[in-house]
């Protein structure tokens, strides 16, 4: 079986600014991040598309120990957000001060702003990337 869509195309599609996914042509499902197979039906017809980068907030978590070469940016928030396309994604929320947010954040509208890089640790490969959202009005 071959990848529709690695790992490493998807983190470098996020550094331009794009979440990339897996449609199901079986049952329409999207699937983010890549896989082999739908996670819904299992099937491997998947077609890579571009998502919209936005959606709602379902769960946060302020972050106050940083794991490495993250050190300077503690405390931050982690977000999973829900897209408008269906699947849950991690990101981070900017916009917000850590020490200032609470449970009303969830149930609340973001969009993907851009990515943020980090530089990878010990076990990665090398750069990654996760999506930085913003609160909308």
């Amino acid at each position: 079986m071959q990848y529709k869509l690695t790992f490493k195309d998807y983190n470098e599609a996020l550094k331009q600014n794009k979440i990339l996914g897996l449609k199901c042509g079986s049952c329409g499902n999207v699937n983010v991040p890549p896989c082999v197979v739908c996670c819904k039906c299992g099937s491997s017809e998947l077609d890579t598309c571009e998502l919209k980068g936005s959606g709602t907030i379902q769960t946060y978590t302020v972050i106050k120990v940083a794991p490495e070469n993250r050190e300077p940016e503690v405390p931050y928030i982690i977000v999973l957000v829900e897209l408008e396309e269906g699947p849950w994604i991690m990101g981070n929320l900017g916009g917000v001060k850590p020490e200032e947010v609470t449970m009303a954040v969830m149930g609340k509208k973001v969009t993907m702003e851009k990515a943020s890089v980090y530089a990878g640790d010990k076990y990665s490969w090398g750069d990654l990337a996760r999506p930085l959202f913003t609160l909308l009005n």
